[in-house]
């Protein structure tokens, strides 16, 4: 099995997870879409394409379409116009590419949802999530936009309690789980209609997690339509594309320039040694009185470290690593920092994508993200950034460097990215609470 929790000692660094809880649209004007432009590509041009401007124009069960206006939202995402006719009403199988925060985990919900026969008891839908946070949220999302029909979800990842017969139609697992589930006859897949692969370029990074998945093929029917979302396009996820996604297809990529987050304020701060980054750390949160924020450090140590030393300083803390902590206590410690009894969010890469809450406004690299070649990382690095300016909202993201290797590799990400990523001045660092009280769409830090 390759899960991402599977680490052998604190000191190892932990790869980005998984992406977030969905975006749809809200009717109060407090979420905004972005600006992003959509190229679309289809391999058969004679097929016709459509968009929608609302959810009603997509011939939903009515059931789903109350269960999306229940949750308060009214108008569907860029992506969502053009991803949903494609999963909805189409034979066309779908890679899509969107940045965080735009809703595309919305859309293949509502996908997987309204594909499924509600008089079958069988599985019908699969979601391959690479880490258990975010199949978690995806779960919850198919509940809750669910909740007026008689679909059954089924969360599949370790250490959770299972069936012995599988009836449920939709199934969100670990790739390791599901693998093991689909080989060994446990998870039925003769009336499977669709799979989603989410974070594919996660995936692919894991050798493991792309074997499985390329191995589970030969077990689908024939015409199972699949869905494949990636932040990012490299060479391997077009090789996953070329083995798991069969024509015909479409195409929905974002230019390169709009990847990055326009909205959010990048700042570095030159703590001058090592050491002094604890003390730089503490500092900050002496001055800030706005909002969530996260920490992302490079090693289980650190984090655990960072976490006794701030809530030694009275902060509220949750603490989220991989290795040795159980499923219940991960669950439980975003689950306190989503309904706002922790501010503060301390973890390692296995969160990089694997949380929206909207009140987080801050988000600190403690260490300069890197991949498993202790190479600058830029996806990382996107996608930890991402964590603030959720569905188009403002945010601010400070990376601490210490000596010239750590601002050689942040100037790099910076250089990849395309974007200036500007100095904050440690004599400067009381300001950053008027800078977070003057963003947009932020609320004071309850008392």
């Amino acid at each position: 099995m390759s899960e991402v929790e599977n680490k052998q000692d604190n000191n190892a660094t932990e790869p980005a997870a998984e992406e977030p809880i969905p975006g749809l649209i809200k009717s109060d004007g407090l979420i905004n879409d972005f600006d992003s432009q959509l190229e679309v590509m289809q391999s058969d041009p004679n097929s016709p394409l459509y968009s929608v401007k609302s959810f009603d124009e997509l011939g939903l069960k009515p059931e789903l379409l109350k269960g999306v206006y229940a949750m308060g939202y009214n108008k569907p995402s860029k992506i969502q116009e053009t991803a949903l006719p494609v999963i909805i009403n189409s034979n066309e199988n779908l890679i899509a590419q969107s940045q965080s925060g735009t809703g595309k985990t919305a859309a293949f919900t509502l996908g997987m949802l309204n594909t499924v026969d509600t008089n079958l008891n069988a599985p019908q839908a699969i979601c391959f999530s690479p880490t258990k946070e975010l199949a978690l949220q995806i779960f919850e999302v198919i509940s809750n936009i669910g909740k007026f029909s008689s679909i059954k979800p089924l969360l599949y990842i370790p250490e959770v309690d299972l069936p012995n017969k599988i009836e449920n139609q939709i199934i969100i697992g670990t790739p390791g789980k599901l693998f093991d589930g689909i080989t060994r006859r446990k998870i039925l897949t003769k009336h499977v209609k669709m799979i989603v692969l989410d974070e594919a370029d996660f995936i692919v990074a894991s050798r493991g997690m792309q074997q499985q998945i390329g191995s589970i093929k030969q077990f689908l029917p024939q015409n199972t339509k699949v869905c494949l979302f990636s932040a990012t396009f490299s060479l391997g996820v077009d090789q996953l594309i070329s083995a798991m996604v069969p024509d015909p297809k479409v195409s929905l990529r974002i230019k390169r320039l709009d990847l990055s987050v326009d909205k959010i304020h990048q700042y570095y701060i030159d703590c001058d040694s090592e050491s002094n980054k604890a003390i730089i750390l503490s500092d900050i949160y002496g001055y800030i009185s706005v909002g969530q924020s996260i920490v992302f450090a490079h090693t289980i140590e650190t984090a655990k470290k960072l976490a006794e030393m701030m809530r030694a300083d009275g902060h509220s803390i949750s603490l989220l690593y991989g290795k040795d902590l159980s499923t219940e206590e991960r669950f439980k410690q975003i689950k306190d920092f989503k309904e706002g009894r922790t501010k503060v969010l301390i973890t390692t890469n296995v969160l990089a994508r694997g949380i929206d809450i909207l009140q987080v406004s801050l988000v600190i690299n403690y260490d300069i993200p890197l991949d498993e070649n202790s190479r600058p990382d830029p996806v990382s690095y996107l996608h930890r950034v991402g964590r603030v300016g959720r569905f188009g909202r403002s945010g601010v993201a400070i990376s601490f460097v210490h000596d010239e290797s750590s601002k050689k590799k942040l100037n790099a990400i910076s250089e990849h990215l395309g974007r200036q990523i500007k100095e904050l001045k440690s004599t400067e660092i009381e300001s950053l609470d008027g800078i977070l009280k003057g963003l947009k769409d932020l609320t004071p830090l309850a008392k």
